[in-house]
């Protein structure tokens, strides 16, 4: 299980505490692979994007039409969190539909 996300965010240190056995990889420091980002695009579309973050309130307006694949590579931050990968597939955030799909409540 691979978990992308910001060690600094309170959502993915609780999610961490649960999934002590995921490997974390901090989205600032390391990035998303090319792979692992396009397959959550197609995914999750623009759920992927978190509009409410710092990172998107400080972009301007010619910024934020750019296409999503190009502002998450240049942003992951931008990325809303967590997005744990498993063999079975991938999850976005921490809800109870999360929790249950990786049998953790």
């Amino acid at each position: 299980m691979r978990f992308y996300g910001l060690k600094t965010c309170d959502t993915c240190r609780k999610a961490l505490k649960t999934l002590p056995e995921a490997e974390f990889i901090d989205v600032r420091a390391d990035g998303v692979p090319e792979a692992v980002l396009q397959a959550a695009l197609e995914q999750f579309g623009d759920a992927l994007m978190n509009t409410r973050s710092t990172t998107w309130r400080g972009l301007d307006a010619t910024e934020r039409e750019k296409p999503p694949a190009e502002l998450l590579k240049a942003h992951p931050t931008l990325m809303k969190r967590p997005l744990i990968v498993t063999e079975s597939g991938m999850h976005l955030g921490w809800t109870p539909a999360t929790q249950q799909a990786l049998g953790v409540q």
